[in-house]
């Protein structure tokens, strides 16, 4: 499998560990060592690893409320051989998503290593999706 197949398959992934809130999947897409953060709360949100694994165990899966899923790859762009950035957007609950998740490989595997996202609240339809 080619990097960019790797990548996009990770990142399928990373979309069904936020849509199932897939404890196990999780522990495979993120780094134990990445960092999670917006800027859209006040003051600015920032979590560990084990902090936000915390928060997608206790949530109520999108799939569980049958919400529509909507997840999107804008972009995916190699720096090198093991450092990827890619731009993702979904939709949980009333809010829409843009994830910029930096990425890298180590020990043959791609890992979610920074995710850092914009928040945007919905106002009828999907904002973030069109």
């Amino acid at each position: 499998m080619n990097a960019f197949s790797e990548v996009h398959e990770l990142l399928d992934q990373y979309s069904d560990t936020l849509y199932y809130c897939d404890i196990q999947k999780f522990d495979v897409v993120f780094h134990p060592q990445a960092i999670y953060a917006t800027a859209d709360e006040a003051p600015l949100l920032y979590r560990s690893m084990p902090a936000y694994r915390e928060v997608i165990a206790q949530r109520r899966s999108p799939a569980s409320r049958n919400e529509q899923r909507r997840d999107v790859v804008d972009s995916i762009e190699f720096a090198g051989d093991n450092t990827d950035f890619a731009r993702v957007r979904c939709s949980i609950g009333e809010r829409d998503f843009v994830d910029m998740l930096s990425l890298v490989r180590t020990e043959g595997r791609w890992h979610i290593i920074a995710k850092i996202f914009q928040i945007i609240e919905k106002q009828g339809e999907s904002n973030a999706l069109r």
